[in-house]
């Protein structure tokens, strides 16, 4: 058996490079050879109305790229993925995972979909800016739909400095959330794979809002609560992800969503809980596909 796994074509270093790395490490222990390739070879294409591929000696792809053209065409071609394209692309669009977990009993920060601008020149409207604040207070969060490792997610104290981020973001695809003080600078990381929570750790900042390990924040261990367990597998299996993280506020009155990541890295959650989250994540994929 011989697998594939697609990384971004610019990307690729760090704890980034990390991921495909582990992953490569333990299927080979299992006997299973891995080619590791940057996204930049043009694997697929369309012919004659078909779709042609050049992955014919892989027996299934890990997809670590957020290209979710090639995902889509790698899954129309019958190649097992992991995960698949509708997981990926609702993850990757922080709105529309809100909208896909919503009405299904998940606890969720308060949100409002920004709105779409295509002119650079548009000014914001005070009638838009107050609206925000009346139905989510101050401060608030403003998050770039589409993004990782924190980058893109906002803090507004003040109107003016709400003002000034909305100018900021908006061409871009974006949200307004409420903020949960109580989980300032820490959240709780879980981590499934296939119907498994394999465990979790609470992320605290060196003193910023966010949590991001990466962003210069850390790990510590943490004993994970029944609540907690029932709510990351119900996520799992409402968005269809064979391996993901998910990152829970921890408000007054219990555990909250934050974000669902279909490729969320595991380095820092590795060292912290002693956990071989790789291996599990390999493991779990050959028995899927002995299905």
């Amino acid at each position: 058996m011989k697998g594939i796994i697609l990384t971004n074509a610019y990307v690729n270093t760090g704890d980034i490079a990390f991921q495909p790395n582990r992953l490569k490490e333990e299927f080979e222990r299992l006997n299973v050879e891995i080619d590791i390739i940057p996204n930049d070879f043009f694997p697929i294409s369309v012919e004659n109305g078909n779709i042609k591929h050049s992955l014919e000696k892989y027996d299934f792809c890990i997809f670590l790229d957020k290209d979710k053209y090639v995902l889509k065409a790698v899954e129309k071609c019958g190649i097992p993925v992991y995960n698949s394209y509708e997981p990926i692309t609702v993850c990757d669009d922080k709105m529309l995972t809100f909208l896909e977990l919503a009405n299904s009993g998940v606890p969720m920060p308060k949100t409002l979909p920004g709105l779409l601008c295509f002119d650079e020149k548009a000014t914001i409207k005070q009638s838009t800016v107050d609206k925000v604040i009346q139905y989510l207070g101050l401060p608030v969060i403003v998050k770039e739909c589409f993004g990782s490792l924190g980058k893109g997610v906002h803090l507004a104290n003040t109107k003016e400095e709400l003002i000034q981020i909305c100018n900021k973001v908006k061409c871009k695809p974006h949200l307004f959330q409420e903020f949960i003080s109580s989980s300032f600078g820490k959240d709780v990381r879980v981590i499934v794979v296939g119907n498994e929570v394999v465990g979790a750790i609470l992320r605290v900042s060196n003193g910023d809002f966010r949590s991001n390990i990466s962003s210069g924040g850390h790990g510590e261990p943490f004993t994970l609560t029944q609540e907690i367990k029932d709510l990351a597998l119900k996520i799992a299996k409402l968005l269809n992800l064979k391996y993901c993280g998910m990152d829970f506020l921890i408000g007054n009155d219990g555990p909250l969503v934050c974000e669902v990541n279909s490729n969320a890295f595991f380095k820092g959650f590795e060292q912290v809980t002693g956990i071989n989250v790789a291996k599990k994540y390999a493991e779990f994929i050959l028995k899927d596909l002995s299905k």
